[in-house]
């Protein structure tokens, strides 16, 4: 006896019990399913959630909860949440002197949008090159690439510096924006997209008398745009919440301006860290943590459809 069709390809039982076997297994398999997703986002925001309201929290109230284990998740009401926490980063002082902590935004801004611009400038043309320009020793040179991907970044930290320092790099821009803006990962990345594109595309536009750079930007980029506008969010994201490299390259004043050099993440810890006052500080770093986030955050709700559209992009169809 047939049973009903179960998916986008109809489906044929014998008997209904083969029917309620199958459908009693498809159940299953999306309660397990969807119960680990469901985990796996909790494990997510829950830490989210606490810096959200330790940020807002009376640091009194903060410290006898974690004393006396009170802690209640949902009575915003008995957790005397305030903006006293953002007056006190804006009221830092180290040294007695008052903490700018608007160049540490400055910086960010500054450092996130020139290494993506300069990111997204060799990514385009080394992925171009991989994957339509013939040359020698292409595939060779591809795989030692590709091979460098197997090194963790930390083995490279002393390199960097010891260069960054011998170029009198230190405390200035171009240490924390040049350093970073080659990504293998995103080269092979958006290779693979231009691969897909159609090579008579590539002949047709030297029949029409398109040089290789207007065949790059006025046909390769606006088929692969998707993609790219995917890596540039994702490289501006990962320029925004860099943490080691600025810490030991970028912790001084500019050689030239005399500003600050340190961005908003390293910036933020290492002046509750030297913070002269002797209080505790803790719900007043979860409020430095929300400021950083909350702008990233903002951001990929905005582009978020980019995002998923770039990773999600598999092939090019006609």
């Amino acid at each position: 006896m047939a049973g009903n069709a179960s998916s986008r390809n109809e489906v044929y039982f014998t008997s209904d019990k083969q029917r309620r076997i199958y459908l009693a297994k498809k159940i299953i398999s999306y309660v397990l399913v969807y119960g680990f997703l469901t985990i796996l986002g909790l494990f997510m925001i829950i830490p989210f959630y606490f810096m959200i309201i330790n940020s807002f929290k009376d640091a009194n109230i903060y410290q006898n909860e974690l004393l006396y284990n009170k802690l209640n998740l949902f009575d915003f009401k008995s957790m005397g949440l305030s903006m006293n926490n953002f007056k006190a980063i804006f009221n830092l002082k180290l040294g007695g002197k008052p903490v700018n902590i608007g160049w540490f935004f400055f910086n960010t801004l500054v450092v996130s949008l020139l290494s993506t611009i300069f990111t997204l400038i060799t990514t385009v043309l080394a992925s171009f090159a991989f994957a339509r320009i013939n040359f020698k020793g292409k595939d060779f040179l591809f795989s030692i690439l590709l091979a460098t991907m197997m090194i963790p970044g930390e083995m490279m930290i002393i390199t960097n510096y010891q260069t960054a320092l011998t170029w009198n790099m230190a405390n200035t821009y171009s240490a924390l924006i040049f350093v970073h803006g080659v990504s293998v990962f995103y080269i092979f990345y958006l290779r693979q997209t231009f691969q897909q594109i159609p090579n008579e595309l590539y002949l047709a536009s030297k029949v029409d008398g398109y040089g290789t750079f207007s065949y790059l930007w006025k046909v390769m980029i606006p088929i692969a745009l998707p993609t790219i506008i995917s890596i540039a969010i994702l490289s501006l994201m990962g320029a925004w919440n860099s943490y080691v490299w600025p810490n030991l390259i970028a912790s001084g004043t500019n050689p030239y301006f005399g500003n600050s050099m340190k961005l908003v993440s390293n910036g933020l810890m290492d002046m509750f860290t030297n913070s002269l006052t002797g209080e505790s500080n803790d719900t007043a770093k979860m409020a430095a943590a929300l400021l950083v986030t909350v702008p990233l955050f903002i951001f990929f709700l905005i582009f978020r459809k980019k995002i998923m559209s770039g990773v999600s992009r598999s092939g090019i169809k006609g």
